[in-house]
């Protein structure tokens, strides 16, 4: 297998109701070549995540000589497994198959986008021309620097790194600017494509603006209202907007989600 720190795409393929709060999951590597490699021993657990949500562990709850899929139980208790109860057969990335993707991040913001960013990069054959624009303050300031150089090599991605103007020090490469500007000048088609972003509230915001005058609807746009949260359980009512909870029915949004929404952005 390859290092144990790279994440991996999988398919659900069947979800079979246990009991009222447990679920089990079966499911299958989105990548043939992984699923031929893969190996298990009885009794070995596998980090699971939901994009926007979170990880956490399972154990593999079906035998390793039936190693065409990976089944997990999972009882729903908290953020990650209520996630894991909202999903659906097929989930996830089936409605990024075969589009061009686009991924406007900054800050921290690139953490939420790094796991979408390698499952992608290990399905690659499934989608079309992926671009990654990211950006910080400073150069100090750019998050899983060692990750960003390997994507910059990459052939098959088109990788853009910047940082705001005076954030530049005597050995960077990269653009100067702010991340919707930068975003600008790059200049993604929206012909069959899909935006994820994510980052500061403020650079959200115009990014938005900057997609809306390149020609993107805002079904294409895909993002995030993560730092609203504090109980992640519907309680506390922190991430309350009009009538949705960020915790339970997000925290990840289509543009066209959040404006039947009261504005945030």
């Amino acid at each position: 297998m390859d290092s144990l720190y790279l994440p991996h795409c999988m398919t659900i393929n069947e979800i079979i109701e246990e009991t009222p709060d447990v679920k089990t999951f079966r499911l299958a590597f989105a990548d043939d070549d992984v699923k031929e490699r893969f190996d298990f021993r009885a009794g070995q657990f596998g980090l699971y995540s939901v994009f926007g949500q979170g990880e956490a562990p399972f154990c593999i709850s079906n035998s390793p000589t039936r190693k065409e899929y990976i089944e997990c139980s999972i009882k729903r208790v908290g953020r990650v497994t209520n996630a894991f109860h909202e999903l659906n057969v097929g989930d996830p990335l089936q409605e990024m198959r075969g589009k061009n993707l686009i991924f406007a991040g900054g800050g921290i913001g690139l953490a939420p986008l790094r796991s979408l960013v390698w499952n992608c990069i290990d399905t690659r054959k499934n989608f079309r021309d992926i671009t990654i624009v990211y950006g910080a303050r400073s150069t100090a300031d750019l998050v899983y620097k060692r990750e960003l150089s390997e994507w910059v090599k990459m052939k098959r991605l088109n990788t853009v790194l910047t940082v705001d103007p005076g954030g530049e020090d005597e050995t960077w490469e990269g653009e100067i600017g702010f991340v919707p500007t930068v975003l600008e000048q790059v200049g993604p088609s929206p012909k069959n494509a899909v935006v994820i972003t994510c980052g500061p509230p403020i650079m959200i915001k115009f990014v938005l603006v900057s997609l809306q005058r390149m020609g993107f609807t805002p079904d294409q746009v895909i993002t995030t209202l993560e730092m609203k949260m504090k109980c992640g359980l519907g309680k506390c009512g922190r991430c309350n907007i009009g009538s949705a909870y960020v915790c339970k029915q997000g925290p990840v949004f289509s543009y066209e989600q959040l404006k039947e929404l009261p504005a945030e952005y």
